[in-house]
Order: C-alpha cells, then structure tokens, then sequence
C-alpha cells in the first residue's frame, strides 16, 4: 500500500521530472531556437499563433523524450561519469522500462499535436522521432556523433517550412545545415568536459576525434555556422537587423574561444550552456528585420 501513496507518487513524477531535465531547459532552447528561426523566416516574421504554440509544445515534448531515451541507451555508462551518475536510472532509482514508457508517452502526445499539421509535416515528423530515438546509438560507433544530433536537434527546420508553406525551399536545407554545424560546435564544448570519462568508457565524441585540434574545430564549426547563416540572410533578402544578430552572435562565440581555450571543464561547460545566447541573438536580429 506504501508503494500507491500520494508521497510516494509524488516521489515517482520527482524522478521523471529529473530524467527528462525539466530542471535543465538547456537543451530545450538549444532545439527551440533554430525552429523558431525556420518558422519566422517561413512565414515572413508572422507566423500563425496556433502552429507557433504547437511546435513550442512540441519541442519541450521531443526534447525531454529524447532525454528519457539518451539515459536509457546510457544507463551502463552515465553511473561512471561524476556528472551523470546521479541521473534516476543511473543510480537505479526508476527501471529502464520506465524510462521507455516516459518517452513513448511524451512521443505520443507530441504526435498528437503534429496531427494538426498538414501531411508533409506530418510525414516528417516520423524522420524526426526515428532521428531523435537512434542519435543516443550512434556514440557506440560514429566519430562525430554531434553532427547526427545536428540533424535531431534540427529537424523542427524542415518541419517547420513544411508546416508553413507546404514544401522544402533550399533555404530549409541550408538552415538545417548551419544547425547540425552549430551542434558540432556546442556539444563538443559539452564533450570536452567528459572527455576522459569518454575515452575510459570506449564512447565516441568530437571532442576525441578533434583530439589537439578540437579548439580549432569548434571555431571552425561556429565560423561555418554563420556563413551558412549570411547565405539564408542574402537568399531571403534580409536586412541590417538579422545581420547584426549574426554580429551579436559572432562576438558570443569568440567569447567562448576564451571559455574552452585552456580546456578548462568548468569553462567548457559554462560555454555550452552560453550557447542559449547565440541562438537568441540569431532568433532576435531575424525576429526584428521580419518585424520592420
């Protein structure tokens, strides 16, 4: 009887509440800026209030499915990690089965909202769920894993265009690509503060693969962000105030060249959560010019 009380139910939602890091919005707004690029550049700065609130929802939804699924393809890896060992399934507080069961039901309530969407983005968002379910698979075998979740955590790209104009323009393809590159650049930052765990546990990340050079590539990938970003500015005719967030954002990732540059875990860190920042300044320079 212990097990159905109202404390020990409240103890359980606690528990699922931390596995899909609803204490952690990070991740959320990392997923949530490129789409809310996607649909302001669609829909010309005005887009529909309805479509705007689902992918919103549907963001939170998918990302914290995907966070249940990343801990259930890692539950015999994160419990040697300092940084993850405290995760519920980690320490064996919740079952991997729950962890399953968590994920499918936030996966089914994000479906049910893309039901309202036309056929195009519904056909894409089972690329989407398949893409997000298999990215945590891919560091058993994949040098750079990052780029795949370039492309999970970028999808909301062409499903938003979908979703707005009934097909795919090559701008959609060129922001998903700046996406996966800005991906590359933020979770190697993220990775490099797990390296050596990483290389004990046989895990691979950009962060082992770029080895010395791995400073060099997260700029190098920041750099090719923007450039990809300047090429939608000028395929979409956008003005002073998108490129000055492209500026903005330039500045913010020079800045975390100073955060990574000592490889520093605790810079690292700081500038992967920074990136909030970054995706901010593009969404508001894009959010402006459309505006004006």
């Amino acid at each position: 009887m212990n097990s159905l009380s109202p404390a020990s139910v409240w103890q359980r939602l606690a528990l699922y509440a931390k596995l899909i890091r609803i204490d952690k919005p990070i991740g959320t707004l990392l997923l949530l800026w490129p789409t809310l690029w996607a649909l302001w550049i669609a829909a010309r700065g005005s887009p529909d209030a309805r479509t705007l609130a689902i992918f919103v929802l549907g963001t939170f939804l998918m990302r914290s499915a995907g966070c249940a699924i990343n801990d259930f393809a890692d539950r015999d890896f994160d419990g040697h990690v300092e940084r993850t060992r405290e995760r519920p399934l980690a320490a064996r507080l919740i079952a991997p089965w729950e962890a399953l069961v968590v994920a499918a039901v936030l996966a089914l309530i994000a479906f049910a909202l893309v039901l309202q969407l036309n056929s195009l983005t519904v056909g894409l968002a089972f690329v989407a769920a398949f893409v997000a379910a298999s990215y945590p698979f891919t560091k058993r075998f994949f040098a750079i894993p990052q780029a795949y979740l370039g492309i999970a955590f970028g999808f909301g790209i062409p499903m938003a265009f979908a979703a707005v104009t009934g097909w795919l323009p090559f701008t959609a393809w060129l922001l998903l690509a700046a996406n996966i590159f800005w991906a590359i650049a933020y979770d190697t930052e993220y990775a490099m503060v797990d390296r050596e765990d990483d290389r004990r546990l046989g895990i691979h990340t950009s962060a082992l693969t770029f080895g010395r050079f791995d400073v060099s590539a997260v700029m190098l990938c920041y750099a090719l962000t923007l450039l990809l970003l300047a090429w939608v500015g000028a395929r979409e005719k956008l003005g002073i105030a998108y490129f000055g967030g492209l500026s903005v954002a330039a500045a913010i990732a020079l800045y975390h060249h100073r955060l990574i540059r000592h490889r520093d875990g605790a810079g690292c860190f700081r500038a992967f959560r920074h990136n909030n920042w970054f995706g901010g300044a593009i969404f508001l320079g894009c959010a402006l010019d459309l505006y004006y």
